[in-house]
């Protein structure tokens, strides 16, 4: 394998643009944006936002869901499981944006996104349900992806990991935003239905913004220089063959982390509801107090990882997540408030730092088909977890026995992620330069 000469430049072309930054109170400062950067994250955050809503809906309204759609108890872990899968055909649809553009991409996951949310709003019955959500994960896995190879491409080396931890704690709102509405659930019309309806006024006003959105100059580049891929199964075999070690590293990060962490997450507010009597509306004000501190971690890591290093601070993020993991499922009374609050800002300090790793790692040619991959092997960690969890949930009659014997597997991944090589500071073309396929 030999190195490529590419045209590329690193991202600020334009250099002469002014920069400002914006102070975002709870959030800080940005970094000093151009105005190209200013108007491609705002874009992306977009992005996120959507994902995060239904993420966060499916988790919130569980009971309710279950309830409406008559779902057995011993069934749930498998449902959940089912859907979570969803992420995996990400893969078929965000290597087409090497091949085609970021930009065109990003139009087209929009509306499939948009799609499939109407239709889950309408689902008669189990089934239908999963699939609807299915599909719709599908376009939102290939949507944030898209979106942070975009961001991750257009920004300078030594805010990268500010940028990304920026544009995750300002897609959390996506969170936010699913339990305030959730807590409305007794009101709005047609209960959990209603609430997957909200979401596509949105939705549907996102659509002429994406327009705006210009294309990377990173991609252009390529482009220019006729090194783009000429179809969708290049970037994929350049991914298994380039940097396997890298690859397979990150893979196996992103595969452990979310055995144990998505379990947890997805059945915390079904935990609140049936152990410690949370309503709807209790379950929304933790979320947005607690929600909004944790947040902050994504913030943190990317001002840290940018200053210390990645390898260090998302190790030490990640080895201490699955640690408050277990004292929230076993917290009693108030504490358990105070347990989620800080793993949660653990959590997503650590993911904010393996979602920078995901797309730094590779070249332009193949980074948002890596971005996909290392999003199939979360899904697939996800859904393995949750089935998982349905086993032992035979075996102990507890789901949250189980989710603390899930937290095995998450505590083995910081481990690895100590292995990968360090990005921090660094232009993308020295961290990952084209190479030729011999």
């Amino acid at each position: 394998m030999a190195t490529r000469e590419t045209n590329v430049q690193p991202a600020d072309i334009a250099a002469e643009e002014p920069r400002k930054s914006v102070h975002l109170g709870l959030f800080g400062s940005t970094p000093p944006f151009t105005p190209r950067q200013w108007r491609v994250f705002l874009i992306a955050i977009t992005a996120g936002f959507f994902d995060q809503y239904d993420v966060a809906l499916l988790s919130l309204a569980l009971k309710q869901i279950q309830k409406g759609l008559k779902i057995a108890e011993a069934h749930l872990g498998a449902m959940l499981s089912m859907i979570k899968l969803g992420y995996l055909l990400s893969l078929a649809i965000t290597p087409l944006a090497d091949v085609f553009g970021r930009r065109r991409l990003l139009l087209y996951t929009i509306v499939g996104y948009t799609i499939f949310t109407g239709l889950t709003a309408i689902a008669p019955e189990e089934r239908s349900f999963v699939i609807f959500q299915l599909l719709s994960r599908a376009f939102a896995g290939a949507e944030s992806t898209i979106a942070l190879v975009i961001l991750i491409e257009e920004v300078d080396a030594p805010y990268r990991g500010w940028s990304v931890g920026l544009l995750s704690a300002i897609s959390s709102v996506g969170y936010g935003i699913a339990a305030l509405v959730f807590s409305m659930i007794n009101v709005v019309p047609y209960g959990w239905r209603g609430l997957y309806a909200l979401a596509l006024v949105p939705l549907v006003m996102i659509i002429p913004l994406r327009r705006l959105l210009p294309e990377s100059q990173r991609f252009e580049a390529e482009q220019t220089s006729g090194e783009r891929p000429s179809n969708v199964w290049q970037p994929l075999v350049a991914l298994l063959r380039a940097y396997p070690g890298r690859l397979t590293a990150l893979v196996s990060v992103s595969f452990l982390g979310a055995m144990g962490g998505n379990t947890a997450g997805v059945l915390f507010p079904k935990f609140l509801q049936e152990v410690h009597g949370y309503s709807p509306g209790n379950v929304t004000a933790l979320f947005f107090i607690g929600g909004g501190l944790g947040i902050l971690g994504n913030i943190i890591a990317g001002r840290l990882s940018d200053r210390f290093g990645r390898r260090a601070m998302g190790a030490l993020f990640m080895f201490i997540a699955p640690l408050l993991t277990i004292w929230i499922y076993t917290a009693h009374g108030f504490s358990v408030a105070p347990a989620w609050t800080i793993e949660l800002f653990f959590d997503t300090a650590s993911g904010t730092i393996v979602r920078s790793f995901s797309a730094e790692l590779f070249p332009t040619s193949y980074r948002s088909t890596a971005g996909s991959a290392l999003a199939v092997a979360g899904t697939t960690g996800g859904a393995l977890g949750l089935a998982i969890e349905g086993v032992l949930y035979s075996f102990t009659h507890s789901h949250w026995v189980a989710v603390r014997y899930l937290t095995v597997f998450w505590m083995i991944a910081p481990i690895i992620l100590l292995f990968v090589p360090e990005t921090a500071g660094r232009e993308l073309e020295e961290i990952s330069p084209e190479l030729a396929m011999n």
